[in-house]
Parts: C-alpha cells; structure tokens; sequence
C-alpha cells in the first residue's frame, strides 16, 4: 500500500470534498458529494452522537444509495447544514427519483464545537448557508486543520481539525479517509510533542517525529478541554471512502472496522461524551465487486488513513483570534 497522489480522501476516483467556515462563528461545514450515487453505511461507536438521516443506512433498510455525506461544526443546530446541500443537490437534479421529483438523501453527523470561543450569538442559523457554500466548494484538492467541519474542533488537550489521508491497495483499489477530530481524548501523548498514530505514518505525513520514546503512556487522562467545557459531548465524526464496489453490509463491515483507526489514534477513545462515528461510501467508480477478502483489506486501509488522518487534522491546526486551546504548532514550532 501507498498513499494516493494527493495524500486525500479524493484520490478515491468520483469523490469531491468542498469545505466552508466562519473564522467569528468558529464553526464550519464539510460535504463530500460524489460524482454520482454512493453505496453508504456507518457505524457509530461513540456515546453521544448527532446524527440525521443514519438510519437509512442499515443493511436492511431500502435506499441503498445517497448523493452526498455532511460533517458539521454547530451541534445540533449544524445538522441544518443539510438543508442548504440538499437544496443545491436539487438544483442539480441529484436525488432519488421518484415519479418526477428528485429527494436528495444526504446523512449528516455533528461535532459540538458551541463553547470553543467563537460568536455564537446568532439570530438565523447559518449551518444552511454554509452547506450550500461547503457544497458549491466541492472539488479534489481542499484544506486541512482549520477549515470545513473541523475549523472549531478541539481534542483533549489541543485545538483539532479536519483531517484526511489515503492508500491505495496492491490490486489498484484506492480508500480514503476524512476526519473531524473533536474528542475528549488526546490526539497526542502527554507533553503534546508526539502523536499516538505515529506508528502509522507515512513520509512524515504529519512532522516525521516517530513514537514517543517512552513506555507506559495511556495511564493518566488529562484533557484540557473536558476541564475546562464539563460534561459536554465531543466527538471524532469520519468518512472512509472506495471506489471498490460494495453492498450496504460490506460498506457496515467496513466503517465496523475503521474504528480501529480512532482507537489508535485518540486515547480514550469512545468516551461517554464523544459521539464517535464513522460513514463508509462506495462510488463504485471500479469494475471490482468486492469480496470478503477484499472488504478485509479495504477495511484495514480504512483504519490506518483514519488513523493517520486524525493526526493530520491537528498537525495542520492553525492559530486563530480567540483560540481556547493551542496549536500542535504553537508548542512544536
């Protein structure tokens, strides 16, 4: 395996990202729309997710396909950033067809990024217009850290991010993955210098440090940001993508899967307070129909670019007015 061109969720082939945000708001939206209808499942593993649209999702529900996947800033107000994506999807004549109307089916998960300094004092919510920006932005090439979804995202014990990495498989099938790093727990091991993916990395994807030389870490659980926010929900909400052709059930085998990515990259991880969830998307952009050798492998990709993902949402962090935690960089140079 070997990351793609672009080291990017959209090195899967029919995949587009477009991110939108408000630096005062300190919040933001990502879509990931796909060139046409994508195979979607999602697991969810976290103890306080926010979620819309999900439950069509499982294996056993009709609708097998969905135009476009939301992460969102805002909390439960950010579901509302669908509105705006289903409304363009709809404009573009995307959607489910269903005698002469177009339904756009578009699941949506949320981090809570309400407490993290921004202006939230608004009168209208802005999550709509922010999907339809994040919408009409989609393209290959989108930033990292603070931007889209994860411009108010703060793990542990450092402002977090939007993430995303790539592999591509020995037999030419490429995975992605796309990350709004939001926990409770630390992305980083204590003194803030290392990252718990390091074990993961590739090409110094994310400052080429390696693992924190020393043994025994894990043990204390300190997070700034539960300190300082209480009891409040959190989470690490993710996309892993293929363009390998997939059921519903291997799509829910893989995000399954996946998950693994969180664990080795957040300690702890699926917390009470996070809302940790996965979305797996098929563009089917391949000839290849998986099988069950093949969901193995795709899903332990999928896990290894979430892991390193995560790390690259909070390594590419950037400082903004107003910060309640600081950057990877502020204390790394």
């Amino acid at each position: 395996m070997k990351p793609g061109a672009r080291n990017l969720i959209t090195d899967v082939p029919g995949l587009k990202v477009g991110n939108s945000q408000d630096a005062v708001l300190k919040s933001g939206v990502t879509v990931v729309v796909g060139d046409g209808p994508m195979t979607a499942s999602y697991a969810v593993m976290g103890g306080a997710p926010g979620t819309r649209e999900t439950d069509l999702l499982e294996p056993d529900k009709s609708v097998a396909q969905v135009d476009a996947v939301v992460l969102s800033g805002g909390s439960t107000f950010g579901l509302d950033a669908a509105t705006g994506v289903v409304a363009g999807l709809r404009e573009l004549g995307r959607g489910f067809k269903l005698r002469n109307l177009r339904i756009p089916l578009v699941p949506t998960a949320i981090i809570f990024d309400l407490l993290n300094g921004g202006d939230k004092e608004w009168t209208n919510t802005p999550y709509p217009a922010l999907g339809r920006a994040a919408l009409d932005a989609a393209k290959v090439e989108f930033d990292l850290g603070t931007a889209g979804a994860g411009t108010g995202a703060l793990t542990g014990t450092l402002k977090g991010g939007l993430g995303s990495s790539s592999l591509v498989l020995d037999d030419g099938t490429t995975v992605g993955a796309l990350i709004a790093a939001n926990p409770v727990g630390g992305v980083n091991t204590p003194g803030e210098r290392y990252f718990w993916a390091a074990p993961f990395e590739i090409d110094g994807e994310f400052g080429g440090l390696g693992p924190d030389p020393r043994a025994g870490l894990g043990r204390n659980f300190v997070s700034r940001k539960y300190a300082a926010l209480e009891n409040l929900a959190n989470t690490a909400i993710g996309v892993v993508a293929t363009d390998a052709a997939l059921t519903k059930s291997q799509a829910k085998r893989i995000a399954t899967m996946a998950h693994d990515g969180i664990a080795r990259a957040i300690v702890p991880s699926h917390l009470p307070n996070d809302g940790d969830l996965v979305f797996c998307v098929s563009t089917q952009a391949s000839q290849k129909t998986a099988t069950d050798s093949d969901v193995r492998e795709i899903g332990h990709a999928a896990a290894l670019c979430l892991a390193r993902a995560i790390a690259r949402a909070v390594f590419h962090a950037r400082p903004e007015p107003g910060d309640t935690l600081p950057c990877w960089s502020d204390i790394n140079g």
